[in-house]
């Protein structure tokens, strides 16, 4: 079995308020914290987390609310998620990692750079806004659209959000990005109430980690003016706008923006 192999069991921390967080290491080399999107474990991941294993090992976690992590009644908000990724890494032991976090992880990544500087060595955050007033929130069709009665509709809506309709012809699923189908209903409205009271404006100035912000170009579920909101409020931070790609360039743009990563990490 190798450091890659994906049956390696989930490891656990108990968090300072009690609540069972599971995480997994893979591969060797130095450490890459990679958080995903809004009510998703850490399969959100999959399709391109090997990318980063040439000289790193990469460190994922189950939010709690999803996957093999306690799922409590309350505690759900993004400052709460960056005190669990900190309770990770003191886990493992690890003084300081690269933290490069996507949509919600995003926002959870914000929160451990500003409040945890000297734990963070460079941050990336990708396809996510700096919330409360001074963000630029999706069109009303969007929020309509994602609020439908039938599962089904919304599924579908999320993916063509999420990929052009190009990928989702060469690549006909299942898709890892689409929601931790066994969250409990209050997990995940605590992930949806979460994200949408995240607000680190004020926080942002604090944040002492050389930053990369990459956005898809065409991404309606977090438009990319938020990228530029971002790279202009953090100190020592870049935009990069990759061209025709949506919520999910990550995967859909794997080559083109693992490069941009890679490069960034050094």
């Amino acid at each position: 079995m190798t450091d890659t192999d994906e049956r390696r069991p989930d490891a656990f921390v108990r968090t300072d308020d009690g609540v069972s967080v599971a995480y997994q290491r893979r591969g060797t080399g130095l450490p890459l914290v990679l958080l995903a999107g809004q009510a998703n474990n850490h399969h959100w991941w999959d399709g391109v987390r090997e990318d980063f294993h040439g000289s790193r090992s990469t460190i994922t976690m189950d939010y709690r609310g999803t996957g093999a992590s306690d799922a409590p009644r309350e505690g759900y908000s993004t400052p709460r998620f960056a005190g669990d990724v900190v309770a990770v890494l003191d886990s493992l032991g690890i003084e300081r990692a690269d933290v490069y976090g996507t949509s919600m992880g995003g926002r959870v990544a914000q929160w451990v750079a500003a409040r945890h500087p000297d734990r963070v060595r460079r941050l990336v955050l990708g396809c996510t806004s700096p919330g409360g007033p001074a963000a630029v929130g999706r069109d009303a069709s969007v929020r309509r659209a994602l609020a439908l009665p039938d599962p089904d509709a919304v599924r579908q809506t999320l993916t063509e959000l999420m990929y052009t309709p190009g990928w989702i012809a060469r690549h006909p699923g299942p898709y890892g990005t689409l929601g931790d189908p066994h969250m409990p209903p209050h997990a995940r409205r605590g992930h949806l109430s979460a994200s949408n009271r995240h607000d680190a404006w004020d926080a942002l100035p604090s944040v002492a980690a050389p930053t990369l912000v990459l956005h898809g170009d065409q991404d309606r579920l977090t438009p990319p003016e938020n990228a530029r909101l971002l790279a202009a409020r953090i100190p020592d931070a870049t935009a990069r706008l990759l061209p025709g790609a949506r919520h999910a360039y990550f995967e859909e743009c794997r080559e083109t923006a693992g490069a941009l990563v890679r490069e960034f990490l050094g």
